[in-house]
């Protein structure tokens, strides 16, 4: 077995990004985590990734961006030329004159809608300022990328990331069905779609915006935990997931056909790797599945 590197004197793991970095100063210079707070720990496990705070500055490259806010955050860019990143049209709040503004053709795509409208892809590219909001309340996530390293994300979730880190979508493969014949609706608790973002030959930044919280889990091997779908921010692609359904039956009193509408829809994610959930989810259909992607089931 191979020794882990030895850290150079005077720095020091980042609990939440595990990147390496002097031991001085308040936040983590890879994602902004602040480094004046104690690590909090949920009694299930579950650890809380503290918000990044107001005015904290994260550098890439010859490039940095600062986060301004709390309440509804702002990814304020200086962009060194030729450094340039990437993001979705609507996401755009300010940008110097000079900052080259021009769409962006990704590898894999890019035919998304949102609230019914398309979105569109906006390469940026200095010299200049920048900024970047979610536009609704949260959390911006940080996420530094290693050559070679690969993270999937929830669609919705992605804000930006920097021109060395490339892009492609695939299907969750996560749905049910509800009612029949002409009445028949196809859910996707998940979404869709999945976003997968891997950082090429430098290392890279990813930036994501999470509505309320965000807690990190590690899994280890075969480890499973279920959550509700729409509350998974990302996971390492180490991480596999499935659908998975209970029903309540029996001490309840509740009967086999009423218990359909009782029903509660779950996303079982298997380790090994990192998850990351948000504390706010939407709500699945209580209409009766008549049809679902391969699923694990209980009755209780």
């Amino acid at each position: 077995m191979t020794a882990a590197p030895a850290l150079p004197e005077g720095h020091t793991i980042c609990h939440y990004c595990r990147m390496a970095h002097p031991a001085t100063g308040t936040s983590c210079p890879s994602c902004g985590a602040p480094l004046d707070v104690r690590m909090a720990v949920t009694r299930s496990g579950w650890v809380e990734q503290p918000p990044i705070k107001d005015m904290a500055r994260i550098q890439f490259g010859q490039s940095r961006v600062q986060i301004e806010g709390t309440y509804v955050p702002v990814a304020d860019f200086t962009l060194a030329g030729p450094e340039w990143i990437y993001f979705s049209h609507h996401s755009l709040l300010w940008t110097e004159p000079t900052v080259r503004l021009t769409n962006s053709s990704l590898a894999g795509g890019w035919n998304r809608m949102l609230a019914g409208l398309p979105l569109i892809m906006i390469q940026a590219q200095g010299p200049g300022h920048i900024a970047l909001s979610g536009d609704h309340a949260g959390e911006l996530v940080a996420l530094p990328l290693m050559p070679g390293q690969q993270v999937w994300t929830r669609e919705h979730r992605f804000l930006t990331a920097t021109g060395n880190v490339s892009y492609t979508w695939q299907s969750t493969g996560i749905w049910y069905n509800t009612g029949t014949g002409d009445d028949r609706e196809t859910h996707y608790p998940l979404g869709q779609f999945g976003d997968l973002f891997v950082a090429q030959q430098i290392p890279g930044l990813l930036l994501l915006h999470s509505p309320g919280n965000t807690f990190l889990r590690d899994l280890a091997p075969g480890e499973a935990i279920l959550v509700q779908p729409s509350a998974l921010l990302y996971r390492d692609v180490s991480v596999s997931m499935h659908l998975h359904l209970e029903y309540p039956y029996g001490a309840q009193r509740i009967s086999w056909r009423s218990s359909f509408s009782q029903r509660t829809v779950w996303l079982r994610l298997i380790g090994p790797g990192r998850v990351a959930v948000a504390s706010v989810f939407g709500r699945t259909s209580s209409d009766q599945i008549t049809g679902n992607s391969p699923a694990t089931t209980r009755q209780w």
